[in-house]
C-alpha cells in the first residue's frame, strides 16, 4: 500500500463502447487523474484515454476531486476506488475541548472490508487520533498519476538564454575587429 498527495481532478469522458453483444452504446465513465490546472487534466485524460478508445469521446465533465490523497494498492484484483472519510480528533488551543476534522481519501480496494484494511494499514502508522467516518464505493474506472518525465524540458547543448547569445556575438565581433587592427 502507497500512498501520494497530490492536486487531484475527476473528469467524465463519454464514448460509444463496444457492448459484449457487439453493439455500440453510449456510455459515460468517470476517471481521476493528477494536474495542476483544470487544462493540464484535461491534456492527461484526453492523452491517457486516446491508447484506449478508438473513434471519438467528449470530456463532459472536470472538476477539482474532494480528497488531495490517494491510497494506492499493491494487489492487482483490487479494481475498485472507495472514497473514505476520516475525522481526526484536534484539541483546539483556545477552548481545549477536543474537535472533530473531516477528511477525504480515495482507496483503491477491491471490496468495502478491504478499503476499510487499506486505511487502517496506513493510518495505523500514525499517531494522530481518527475514527472513520464512512466509506462508499464510487463508480471511478481508473486513477491516472502524473508521469514527471513526460514534461521535463529536455536541454540541448544550444540551449542558452538569448543574452548569452548576444554577448558572445559582441565579444566574437570586439575580437575580430582587434585581430583586423593588429594586421593593419
Amino acid at each position: 500500500m502507497r500512498s501520494r498527495t497530490a492536486e487531484w481532478f475527476e473528469t467524465k469522458i463519454r464514448y460509444e463502447k463496444m457492448m459484449e453483444d457487439g453493439m455500440q452504446k453510449k456510455t459515460t465513465e468517470a476517471y481521476v487523474v493528477d494536474a495542476l490546472t483544470f487544462t493540464e487534466a484535461e491534456e492527461t485524460i484526453t492523452e491517457e484515454m486516446s491508447a484506449y478508445i478508438t473513434g471519438d469521446f467528449v470530456i463532459t465533465d472536470i472538476k477539482k476531486a474532494p480528497y488531495k490523497e490517494v491510497f494506492f494498492s499493491d494487489n492487482h484484483n483490487d479494481d475498485k476506488w472507495y472514497k473514505v472519510k476520516l475525522q481526526f480528533i484536534i484539541i483546539d488551543e483556545k477552548s481545549g475541548k477536543e474537535k472533530l476534522s473531516a477528511v477525504n481519501y480515495l482507496v483503491q480496494s477491491n471490496t468495502l472490508q478491504n478499503a476499510v484494511k487499506n486505511v487502517e494499514e496506513v493510518m495505523n502508522t500514525g499517531m494522530q487520533d481518527w475514527k472513520l467516518a464512512s466509506v462508499a464505493e464510487t463508480t471511478l474506472m481508473d486513477v491516472f498519476e502524473h508521469d514527471g518525465t513526460k514534461h521535463v524540458n529536455k536541454v540541448v547543448e544550444d540551449d542558452r538564454p538569448e543574452y548569452e547569445d548576444a554577448m558572445n556575438a559582441e565579444m566574437q565581433a570586439e575580437t575580430e575587429t582587434e585581430a583586423e587592427n593588429v594586421e593593419a
